[in-house]
């Protein structure tokens, strides 16, 4: 395994491996047994670093969410698990009752809900202190400077380590960042959207994101970190959902005609590399110029093992120029 430092501040920084693993489904529609499985083999390969959220899984049964963390929880106590085992979770995208969702009724990111869903997720991991809590998304009916001062708190007090953001508008991401600078307070140094080697189109709405999604890593974002080196980028659904693997799972919006060319790049560099194409899109990520951790989901050993191996996949010079200049 390789690791990368995430944070600045001596006492919350910390060294995680640079493949982190999803735990989305993990205590839902992933079962128990193989959950602790998937777990048990990513710590035995030298992964530490798990994310997940308060509000997963919430759309498996209509419920809240809470049965990630829950099982994270059985699995820390049953293992033994300490502070080794670096745990990034969010709030802000709980519904606050069964059958409704984030984008009618979403917890929202008060200082209330923030100091109260925090506290719940500490009880659900079993742990003491949060390593990094996301603003999941954004919460446009709460000033900042509530938000900002909320996660602060919490920062000061211990009970939260480093503070992340997902799916927010970059302008407003600076803006908060400004606003906890301006404060001497503790900002957001990690950002997870989602990434891969196939670009979407940006400009598609949808019910939460009437001008376009928010929610990927695109050239603004893009250019954001690689002007700011404390940032990192945690990048969700690197592998698409197995859309490379199975191209009738690629969401509309990568229906465009600059995916055929990327495509074509990727399987050129998987052959010559002997390695998967999903195998070559983590490499990618992981070995390039920007500071990017991919964040893979895996519901098999299987697909661990593939994502696993993809950790000590070298790219050449000439192989990475040619997939980040493909279009």
């Amino acid at each position: 395994m390789k690791y990368r430092t995430i944070g600045t501040d001596p006492k919350n920084r910390r060294e995680v491996s640079v493949l982190a693993l999803g735990a989305m489904l993990f205590g839902s529609r992933t079962d128990e047994e193989t959950s602790f499985a998937l777990l048990d083999r990513y710590v035995e390969a030298g992964g530490n670093f798990i994310d997940t959220s308060d509000n997963y899984a919430f759309w498996v049964d209509g419920g809240q969410g809470g049965q990630s963390e829950e099982l994270l929880g059985r699995w820390r106590r049953s293992r033994g698990i300490g502070e080794e085992i670096f745990i990034a979770t969010k709030l802000g995208a709980r519904p606050l009752a069964p059958g409704t969702s984030y984008v009618d009724n979403a917890e929202g990111l008060s200082a209330k809900v923030i100091r109260e869903s925090a506290e719940r997720s500490r009880e659900r991991l079993g742990v003491d202190k949060l390593d990094l809590l996301y603003a999941h998304i954004e919460d446009y009916d709460v000033p900042l400077r509530e938000t900002v001062e909320g996660f602060g708190e919490l920062v000061a007090e211990g009970t939260v380590g480093l503070l992340g953001v997902s799916n927010h508008a970059v302008w407003r991401v600076e803006r908060a960042r400004a606003i906890a600078a301006a404060a001497g307070l503790p900002g957001y140094e990690v950002l997870q959207y989602a990434h891969s080697h196939l670009r979407p189109r940006l400009d598609v709405p949808d019910d939460f994101w009437p001008d376009g999604s928010l929610g990927h890593a695109g050239p603004e974002l893009l250019s954001y970190l690689r002007e700011e080196p404390t940032l990192t980028l945690v990048a969700y659904s690197p592998l698409l959902k197995g859309a490379y693997t199975h191209p009738d799972r690629l969401p509309a919006d990568f229906d465009h005609p600059g995916t055929p060319s990327r495509l074509k790049v990727l399987r050129e560099v998987a052959q010559e590399t002997g390695a998967t194409v999903n195998q070559v899109v983590l490499a990618w990520q992981i070995g390039g110029a920007l500071p990017i951790l991919p964040l893979a989901g895996v519901s098999s050993l299987a697909q661990l093992e593939e994502n696993l191996a993809a950790v000590d996949l070298e790219l050449t010079g000439d192989q990475r120029a040619r997939l980040d200049g493909a279009h």
